[in-house]
């Protein structure tokens, strides 16, 4: 397989990813603060936090209101991990890559960028957006239904799995670590109506909350944490994630378990190996913000390894320029 179409295969299900999981934590978000009422204070700057864009926000808007947030993580060209800028680049790389791909996953995903495109010129998704991110969460898992369903096994589908579950992966991690650190008010609040309200928005967030019950029952930080970090069957779960995504990295090398070829097999084995055998109650100990910290900055080495190994041709970026694409 060409190192480029690989890696268009593999960035353009990333920002797919990506899109769906800014929509998911930005439509939570806003469902609760209409919950909580006027008597707590509306949280948005953390969800700009989760996507690690706090500089360009900052520089294009200062004030984190509920507009200026929706409108940066959602429609603003400036963001490259806006939804429409994620989505632009996906087109962009399917493209690319149309005769690997099925017809029908380039025209829903070409439906999908066109649709986002047209509500950005309408101001009432900013005020109302409940149905709009609704309706990118449903594209998204059609395109993902219509992947598994008419795409072969081979190379392009396994570097197309690699990428998305690296993204989940790390939006999960980035979605723990704002509420551990930023969202809740203060230490007085734990264990309050308001904590638990909190902490069950982040399943949410997920998409979380109904396996999360069906596992483990009444809402814990400790046992949230447990189930996003080290749950080895929930596919949103980071253990999950990073398991799947090495078994297709094997599959495309054809290597044995327990053995790597390059290194991003040796970084991925290593990460999902720690994952197998950690203890919730260690992580929370020495720090979950440092561990989370620590798992982003692996897993985008580990972006770096498949880039270095299988990656040498660049595809098209966001700007319809050749351009590396963003981690």
């Amino acid at each position: 397989m060409l190192s480029r179409v690989a890696e268009s295969v593999y960035w353009m299900n990333r920002y797919l990813e990506r899109a769906e999981n800014v929509a998911r934590f930005v439509d939570v978000n806003h469902n609760l603060s209409l919950d909580l009422g006027r008597g707590v204070r509306e949280q948005w700057e953390p969800l700009v936090y989760t996507t690690g864009d706090q500089e360009v926000f900052q520089e294009h808007y200062g004030h984190a209101s509920q507009r200026n947030v929706i409108n940066f993580l959602t429609f603003d060209l400036k963001n490259p991990n806006s939804v429409l800028s994620c989505l632009k680049s996906a087109r962009e790389n399917a493209r690319t890559v149309r005769d690997i791909i099925s017809s029908g996953v380039w025209e829903e995903i070409n439906k999908f960028y066109l649709y986002v495109k047209n509500a950005s010129h309408d101001a009432r998704v900013l005020e109302e957006p409940h149905d709009f991110y609704n309706q990118v969460k449903r594209s998204s898992h059609l395109i993902l239904g219509l992947t598994h369903a008419t795409i072969s096994r081979d190379e392009a589908w396994y570097f197309a799995q690699i990428g998305r579950l690296l993204e989940r992966a790390d939006k999960t991690s980035r979605i723990l670590d704002v509420k551990y650190y930023i969202l809740l008010p203060s230490a007085a609040d734990v264990g309050t109506p308001l904590d638990t309200i909190q902490w069950a928005a982040l399943l949410k967030s997920a998409g979380a909350l109904e396996m999360y019950r069906k596992s483990r029952g009444r809402i814990t930080p400790r046992d949230v944490v447990d189930f996003l970090l080290l749950d080895g069957e929930f596919p949103r779960a980071i253990r999950y994630c990073l398991a799947q995504a090495e078994s297709s990295l094997r599959a495309i090398l054809g290597t044995a378990h327990s053995m790597f070829r390059n290194e991003a097999e040796r970084r991925i084995g290593q990460l999902r190996a720690e994952l197998d055998y950690a203890q919730i109650d260690d992580i929370i100990n020495s720090g979950l913000h440092e561990y989370l910290d620590g798992f982003q900055t692996r897993v985008n080495a580990i972006g770096g390894a498949l880039s270095d190994t299988f990656f040498e041709i660049r595809p098209v970026g966001a700007n319809g320029q050749h351009a590396g694409q963003f981690q």
